[in-house]
């Protein structure tokens, strides 16, 4: 019995392993910056008017971190809460929905930002 049990946990435990083996690791520099790049960086680089309003660049893995002059709108792990995936989901204020002003990001690619975040929005 005992080793039936013992079985069973190696069991459960190989199962975990394989299904975290199974995710692909989001990476900031092929998957994340080219996004932003493509929907955010019109408006939030240098002189831009997202940059203007709100302090925000998302020209690098460092300002995009750094947030606002508000503060962070990535809280590494925790997507319910991190200001830049409420506001391309449309779960803030719709007058700051982003991209402010364009059509909504595809949700694979909101899928992938969330992807990021949850793990750990890492630069890599």
């Amino acid at each position: 019995m005992k080793n039936r049990i013992l079985c069973g946990y190696a069991l459960s435990g190989a199962l975990v392993l394989l299904a975290a083996c199974g995710q692909k690791e989001i990476s900031f520099k092929a998957d994340v910056q080219p996004i932003l790049k493509q929907y955010c960086m019109e408006c939030h680089a240098a002189g831009g008017q997202g940059t203007e309003k709100s302090g925000l660049q998302v020209t690098s893995y460092d300002s995009l971190m750094k947030g606002t002059r508000f503060g962070a709108i990535i809280k590494p792990g925790d997507t319910l809460t991190s200001a830049m995936i409420m506001l391309v989901e449309g779960r803030a204020d719709a007058s700051i929905k982003m991209p402010h002003g364009k059509a909504s990001l595809p949700r694979e690619k909101i899928d992938l930002l969330k992807r990021w975040v949850e793990q750990g929005a890492k630069n890599n």
